[in-house]
């Protein structure tokens, strides 16, 4: 089987000391103060705080108070529009600003221009990845031939070539016969089959949650219904023929509630949410600043909270970023005419951090756990703090106070739903395989 993360290589002669810091490990039981040393791009100690000396040619970070030592991120959705869209982002840009979130390691959706349904454009993707990405680069491939819903992509052709999984994301697989087929070559392929929940004929049109809000502004809105009716029909084919799978950036409580019943009858799925879903709802949008128009939509109170509590016990698996950049004219249009997205990499922690953890809605370890734990779900090995696991690391100031945006973004895209706000907690460095791949003492912002 073809490595399916591409990226840097392990530091080869790199010898780091991490000395007396505060650290959180959900997977290996690592809580309290502690030292750990990295070589040659592997954790090959741990010790109790203090416990080890420095040593000749080694390098040492030092844990100050409010200083904290994480497994780094795992972002299992995100956009890097490479190929065919380098103006909004490309593969450097787009792994920068993983790096200043604090990832090791993302996926990059396949609907690009052209999409990524073919093995040689797949494999020229890889090879671009290994030369030009920050951080470690996963990538589907389509589920249909050129996104248009009517023909399977090779599967398992994709698979032995690297695809992590398989996604139609940003349309639906709107042909229930289509989705059938799809998770019956997944269960020859493997990987995974990611799925954009969207009824197209309830969504068309509409830019916000059909709700108050969309009335009061007067424009088209897309019901909860859009989504929630998706899910179901996609968990009952999924029942049927068997085969994985997830279910991307949730929204409405309706669909967790569906969600929540097909994993307590055994059907093999899992689910994501983003912080943005989590954190805002459709209140935001009565100013028609188009940083909120996202897809799904931002859904009202009641579902928010809902997205909460099922992250919170686990119904929803694990945090997903989105993260979708777009050119700053396009996010400037009027909100009818502007595209969804927005970007979310650099601010996924802090944001979690301030208007979850801090008020004691989450607990930090349950925040750090969804981090990582979306590697799991697609076969891979999440960052740990454990000897013999590579050097995938993350130090956040959980002190520190920032405005969103205020020094500009490592992300060709600027608009994010989060500028502009004073967040609590911050990324202040990341390892992946070793190399420190974000300082922040030297960032330097677009």
């Amino acid at each position: 089987m073809t490595e399916v993360l591409v990226g840097p290589p392990p530091a080869a002669g790199e010898r780091l000391l991490f000395s007396d810091f505060a650290a959180l490990d959900p997977a290996s039981g690592v809580r309290g103060r502690i030292d750990l040393r990295v070589e040659d791009g592997k954790i090959v100690e741990l010790a109790e705080g203090g416990a080890l000396s420095a040593q000749d040619g080694e390098r040492v970070f030092s844990g100050r108070d409010g200083l904290l030592l994480l497994p780094a991120f795992f972002d299992p959705h995100v956009h890097l529009r490479v190929p065919g869209q380098e103006h909004k982002e490309d593969l450097r840009s787009g792994t920068a600003a993983a790096a200043a979130g604090g990832f090791w390691a993302v996926l990059a959706m396949a609907n690009t221009a052209p999409p990524v349904d073919g093995v040689e454009l797949l494999e020229a993707l890889r090879g671009r990845a290994r030369r030009e990405a920050v951080v470690k680069v996963g990538f589907f491939a389509a589920v249909s031939k050129g996104l248009e819903g009517k023909e399977l992509v090779e599967m398992v052709g994709l698979r032995r070539a690297g695809a992590v999984g398989f996604s139609d994301d940003g349309k639906p697989v709107a042909s229930a016969r289509l989705l059938r087929d799809a998770l019956l070559y997944q269960r020859l392929s493997g990987g995974v089959v990611a799925l954009h929940e969207e009824d197209p004929d309830l969504a068309a049109g509409g830019g916000l949650r059909e709700g108050p809000t969309s009335v009061a502004l007067g424009l088209a809105g897309i019901p909860a219904a859009s989504e929630s009716g998706m899910v179901a029909r996609d968990l009952e084919v999924a029942a049927a023929v068997g085969g994985r799978l997830h279910l991307l950036h949730l929204s409405t409580a309706r669909s967790v509630a569906l969600l929540e019943e097909a994993k307590g009858r055994g059907v093999a799925v899992s689910a994501e949410v983003t912080p943005h879903h989590l954190i805002l709802d459709e209140g935001e949008l009565t100013s028609l600043d188009t940083g909120f128009k996202v897809n799904p939509p931002l859904g009202d109170e009641g579902d928010r909270r809902a997205l909460v509590k099922a992250f919170k016990e686990g119904t929803i698996d694990c945090l997903a970023t989105d993260h979708a950049p777009h050119a700053a004219e396009e996010k400037e249009a009027p909100f009818e005419l502007a595209p969804m997205g927005t970007i979310g990499l650099e601010t996924a922690f802090a944001a979690l951090y301030t208007h979850l953890v801090v008020p004691g809605l989450v607990d930090l370890e349950r925040v750090v756990e969804g981090l990582c734990c979306g590697a799991a779900l697609y076969g891979l090995q999440p960052a740990t703090l454990a000897v013999g696991a590579e050097a995938n690391l993350a130090v956040v100031d959980l002190k520190a106070q920032w405005v969103a945006g205020e020094g500009g973004w490592q992300s060709k895209g600027a608009s994010c739903c989060f500028a502009g706000r004073r967040l609590v907690g911050r990324v202040v460095a990341t390892l992946c395989a070793g190399h420190q791949v974000f300082d922040s003492r030297e960032e330097g912002k677009r």
